[in-house]
């Protein structure tokens, strides 16, 4: 019998870390944790394994250190790197452009084209080349892979891609539609599938986090998604605008005097469910709702409309539809959400029960009743088992 091969999973963010030991034949997780709160007074660093949960706060300077904490909690509590067979190591990256449309054994070359593209993702792909940086140099002996957040969106149908801006302009500036949170609409569509028995389906995914966005997807390939040259467009987010008119920004600086970096400020962090109902977290705004706030009541109801305006346009950009499936924090945990995108939707043949959408539980499920002629599923994401799979694709 053949050893366990395994992936580790790096996704490093801009004040933080995940990472996940993925054993990619079996689909199993061996270790996973965070660590926050870099470069901030006091860091947090979590590692579960085997059922035990191990914390520690402690300063952490800089995603150097914080790798370098990783590696130690490995060989302070398991499973020992040196004895796990890392056959790769898996990197998300947000921004791949035109480039790429799957993954990629990493080199320098690589890292230079990485970097080149962080005008598009100024917010995300800097701090994937920190992490993929400071991962080769600490484990030098393993093939590094990036997988791209917009691989899945490469292709996308022209007339999708394309914003009516000026052509010399959007060709000079690489300005077109390139889609994120990929990985995850790949993996959701393919398990929908994989569910339902058929490789022909017209389906939507909505994965709806703090990050949110949906998908259109005909027979395995991507024909829509709603985020565009960033993860700024689309739907209403914790902390983001989605969709607004792009005249708000002459508006705000002509008459506010807010420069590009104040609105960009407040398009990205300070809108969204925090700016409507003071909240990002939905637990909390649902919270307000039930106290009567009434700016709670409002950012619920912007929310949910905007999650029918996509499942009905994309029902449309697709000439039918044969499933919805929500996934990610939200779309997995919160009934009252689902139940509010698909309110008055029964015109497309939706029809949720409501008992199997208030149902806890991890696991993929159908949540609409048996005479739906659309099937509504809530499938679990699993990025960090989707980028192992996609490395081992290449070593």
């Amino acid at each position: 019998m053949s050893p366990r091969r395994t992936v580790l999973v790096i996704n490093s963010g801009s004040s933080s870390i995940k990472y996940q030991l993925v054993d990619p034949d079996e689909g199993t997780a061996l270790a996973s944790g965070l660590v926050e709160r870099i470069g901030q007074s006091e860091g947090h660093l979590e590692h579960k394994t085997g059922g035990t949960k191990t914390e520690k706060h402690d300063p952490v300077p800089d995603h150097n250190e914080g790798l370098r904490r990783v590696l130690a909690l490995f060989d302070e509590v398991g499973p020992k790197l040196d004895e796990a067979n890392i056959v790769a190591v898996g990197h998300r990256v947000v921004m791949g452009g035109q480039a790429y449309d799957g993954p990629v054994l990493i080199d320098d070359e690589i890292v230079d084209i990485v970097e080149r593209l962080s005008p598009l993702a100024p917010l995300h792909n800097p701090a994937n080349l920190t992490g993929i940086r400071v991962g080769r140099e600490l484990l030098p002996d393993v093939p590094h892979v990036a997988v791209f957040d917009t691989a899945f969106f490469r292709d996308l149908p022209e007339d999708a891609a394309t914003y009516a801006l000026n052509k010399e302009v959007a060709e000079q500036y690489s300005v077109r539609r390139y889609g994120a949170h990929g990985t995850s609409h790949q993996y959701v569509s393919a398990q929908a599938a994989e569910i339902l028995g058929r490789d022909d389906l017209k389906q939507i995914v909505l994965h709806i986090g703090n990050g949110a966005s949906a998908s259109a997807v005909v027979a395995g390939k991507a024909v829509d998604t709603s985020m565009g040259l960033t993860p700024l467009e689309g739907l209403v987010m914790g902390t983001r605008t989605g969709d607004i008119d792009a005249a708000v920004v002459f508006h705000l600086a002509r008459n506010a005097g807010m420069s590009i970096d104040d609105i960009d400020n407040l398009f990205n962090k300070r809108s969204g469910l925090l700016g409507l109902a003071g909240e990002s977290d939905l637990r909390e705004v649902h919270r307000l709702v039930e106290g009567g706030d009434a700016d709670a009541k409002l950012g619920l109801a912007v929310y949910a409309h905007r999650l029918r305006k996509y499942i009905g346009s994309y029902a449309a950009v697709m000439g039918g539809l044969d499933a919805i499936s929500f996934t990610a924090g939200v779309g997995e945990n919160d009934d009252i959400v689902r139940a509010g995108a698909l309110a008055g939707l029964e015109f497309l043949g939706i029809r949720l029960d409501q008992e199997k959408n208030a149902v806890r539980s991890k696991e993929a499920r159908v949540i609409s009743t048996e005479d739906s002629a659309v099937t509504v599923l809530i499938i679990p994401t699993n990025e960090e088992l989707a980028i192992a799979r996609q490395a081992m694709t290449l070593v």
